[in-house]
């Protein structure tokens, strides 16, 4: 079934090529993506809203509310009992980071269960309260579904990244009804390289998913009713700039301290339990953190301000303003703590919308302080929009998407002086600080980045050591005599041998000069005592005798451009690979590398033509 399965596949393909150029069906399989990408998010959305409604307004018990200190923990539960159980085969990975090493290092190849697999796992997380994104999920759902179509139909590893690449595009669209964020993203995160041509496939990819999840989901996520921008504001979008860079930095290293903490812990159902406890009271005490949190949002857009206090356990003293400026501070580092600890337990989902949510709320804060003390008049719907497109251009390193999905999603274009004054700034800000995201900062301390400024690097990043290994080379004992092993030597194409002892332990190199130049073949009518007495040494003669220690050695775990530095330093064609406890394992040399470059090369240069 499979062999005709691939068959008739082949068939199409051959025929298609002789009827429409690749650049043309890459265009409708861009329009396919995008389609089936607007499905998905219309999809994850309505689960995650109806078990969110659910369990809110759907069943009726007189103690059903102190569930909800167990309901996240139980989401979380949920979503590893279904990864350990139906993803037995493949690996799950969350977040952005898996995306990008997967472009880098695994030739765009998406494993095809996260189509559905993120979907269900993340309206699970959300739906009972994780205190994080839907973004992420279906950003990878949709990159797996242009992956999978690539590979389906035998594409390049240029084209299946392209089709990756309109799959998150029309993720995001189809999520926020943004297109326009959608293809700003997937150039801005997702494709090393961009030049006009990819537009087309994005754009379509991008409009057709806004198009697909409105069909479905027609609901506007914000409505912003602004005036506009006033000049005598600007300094206080400079100041709620330079706030949010700053509690980007403080983000960026809680992100690393726990998820620290979690990866320490080794049982999955241990960090189920914790942080599903953190969460639970977390989400008792400060309510605004349950699910994504868009709806904090929307009521202090609409000038309900109180209701960040309404329906906590300070609800009646919702009226002071000092209390809703304490209780919402506290509330934005509670959300940054309740949405890693989500992830970090175990959870599904991305830092995509708690970056809107923390951002808003910080200009939410700052404009209605700067009222309440009299300091000046200033718009809060407009500091909410600018802090949300702040925070996430600061803290994904995304600036153009910061502002363009918050301009799509708000309908506030009349702010966009606003938006690229507090998205630069923030940017800059934690840029400053931390040369790479949050996302891609694992892959850079790994050597995995893709790297717009150096592309040989880049090349040699995507390239493995065990990839370039050759292993046909003589092993000779240190015990060996080199009379019993001349036969091999002298049919060897090979100048150069290795050395180990009983256990593949390296102990040195062997080079045929030194054994030619150390060695006698008795020949004509010469003394024969002199020769007898030579011949006899020679025979004697042992391969530990001849070693010679190796410039330099390399192991399997090294970066391709390390090994490159030792040969360049050390003024060698080849090095012998050892693994960690030392044991040989084969040579690398300048010419596996250099052609593995020049192939790799010529894919680069062709990613989008």
């Amino acid at each position: 079934m499979y062999l005709k399965l691939v068959s008739y596949v082949d068939t199409i393909n051959q025929y298609r090529r002789t009827k429409i150029s690749n650049r043309n069906f890459l265009v409708l399989a861009a329009i396919v993506v995008g389609v089936l990408a607007g499905l998905a998010a219309s999809l994850l959305k309505s689960i995650t809203h109806h078990i969110e409604e659910f369990l809110q307004t759907g069943f009726n018990w007189e103690y059903k509310y102190y569930l909800y200190l167990f309901f996240p923990m139980i989401g979380i539960l949920l979503t590893v009992l279904y990864i350990r159980r139906f993803i037995r085969k493949g690996k799950f990975e969350t977040g952005l980071t898996p995306l990008l090493y997967t472009i880098s290092k695994k030739s765009s190849k998406v494993e095809p269960h996260n189509i559905y697999s993120q979907i269900i796992t993340a309206a699970l997380t959300v739906g009972f309260g994780g205190s994080s994104g839907l973004e992420a999920p279906i950003v990878t759902s949709g990159s797996a579904i242009g992956s999978s179509l690539g590979r389906f139909l035998g594409l390049s590893y240029r084209e299946t990244t392209m089709l990756l690449a309109c799959g998150a595009a029309a993720g995001i669209a189809g999520a926020f009804n943004s297109p326009i964020a959608g293809i700003v993203f997937a150039i801005e995160i997702l494709l090393p390289e961009f030049t006009i041509p990819a537009f087309i496939p994005l754009l379509l990819s991008a409009a057709t998913a806004a198009v697909v999840a409105r069909l479905f989901y027609t609901e506007q996520l914000f409505f912003l009713v602004t005036e506009g921008w006033k000049m005598n504001a600007l300094i206080w979008y400079v100041v709620l700039a330079i706030l949010i860079g700053l509690f980007s930095i403080y983000f960026t290293k809680a992100n690393k301290a726990i998820k620290g903490y979690f990866y320490s812990i080794k049982h999955p159902y241990k960090k189920v339990v914790i942080g599903g406890l953190m969460l639970g009271a977390l989400v008792f005490v400060f309510p605004a953190l349950y699910g994504e949190g868009y709806i904090t949002i929307k009521q202090l857009l609409s000038g309900n301000y109180s209701s960040v206090v309404s329906n906590s356990l300070f609800a009646s003293y919702n009226t002071m303003p000092g209390v809703i400026i304490l209780f919402t501070t506290i509330t934005i580092f509670a959300k940054s703590a309740a949405t890693l600890v989500t992830l970090g337990a175990g959870g599904n989902g991305g830092t995509f919308a708690p970056s809107l949510i923390m951002g808003g709320l910080i200009g939410f804060i700052l404009a209605f302080s700067i009222n309440t003390l009299g300091i000046a008049e200033v718009s809060i719907p407009n500091f909410i929009v600018a802090g949300m497109a702040a925070a996430l251009s600061a803290i994904m390193h995304a600036p153009l998407t910061g502002i363009f999905l918050i301009a799509e999603i708000t309908g506030g274009y009349v702010l966009m002086v606003p938006l690229m004054i507090t998205s630069a700034i923030s940017y800059f800000i934690n840029r400053g600080t931390y040369k790479y995201s949050i996302y891609t900062n694992p892959l850079a301390e790994s050597g995995a980045l893709l790297s717009h400024e150096d592309k040989d690097t880049t090349v040699l990043n995507m390239m493995t050591l065990k990839q370039l290994i050759e292993k046909d080379y003589l092993v000779f004992k240190e015990s060996d005599l080199l009379s019993t092993r001349m036969p091999e030597i002298l049919q060897s194409k090979r100048n150069v041998f290795v050395v180990a002892d009983e256990m593949l332990g390296f102990k040195g190199l062997l080079y045929v000069e030194d054994v030619l130049r150390n060695t006698v073949t008795v020949a004509g009518k010469a003394d024969d005592a002199v020769a007898d007495e030579k011949a006899n040494d020679s025979n004697a003669l042992k391969v530990k005798d001849l070693v010679q220690q190796a410039a330099a050695v390399v192991t399997l775990d090294e970066p391709l451009v390390d090994v490159l530095n030792k040969m360049e330093r050390e003024n060698v064609w080849l090095l012998p690979v050892l693994t960690a406890n030392g044991s040989f394992i084969g040579f690398v040399s300048k010419t596996a590398i250099f052609n593995k470059y020049r192939a790799l090369l010529s894919r680069q240069a062709d990613f989008i033509e």
